[in-house]
């Protein structure tokens, strides 16, 4: 997905099924402390995150195989994560792809995929994958 003005603050999502945004500014906290999970190890989010559906044991699994199969140690993101990472309204949901950054690497060609949805007072947060696309 091309990023629109990537590198300008977003306080808000965009909803434009056209092109992809950079992250919601509000969102970055969140995507943040999923990344951290799994930097600790915690692919099923046992300690759950707020506004995050729970993770299934499989998709556990298999995240935690994608990521160990890269080869690289995670880290938590950077400041400069969200200059390429993106988002993109498709009609009911946004689509979020965070660029991971690992230990050995920097910037990896791993990304956190992640289904926003708009809720009566807030948004809603399910991890779909980690996976090189």
């Amino acid at each position: 997905m091309p990023v629109d003005n990537k590198n300008e603050s977003v306080p808000r999502a965009i909803k434009d099924e056209r092109t992809a945004h950079p992250v919601a500014t509000s969102w970055r906290g969140v995507l943040s402390d999923i990344v951290r999970a799994f930097v600790r190890g915690d692919y099923a989010l046992t300690a759950p995150v707020s506004g995050v559906s729970a993770i299934t044991n499989e998709l556990a699994e298999q995240i935690k195989a994608n990521v160990l199969d890269y080869g690289a140690t995670l880290i938590e993101l950077p400041g400069a994560t969200w200059e390429t990472s993106c988002a993109q309204w498709m009609g009911e949901h946004w689509n979020v792809l965070v660029d991971l950054w690992t230990q050995e690497e920097g910037r990896s060609d791993l990304v956190l995929e992640v289904k926003v949805v708009e809720c009566a007072c807030d948004y809603s947060f399910r991890v779909y994958l980690v996976y090189v696309p």
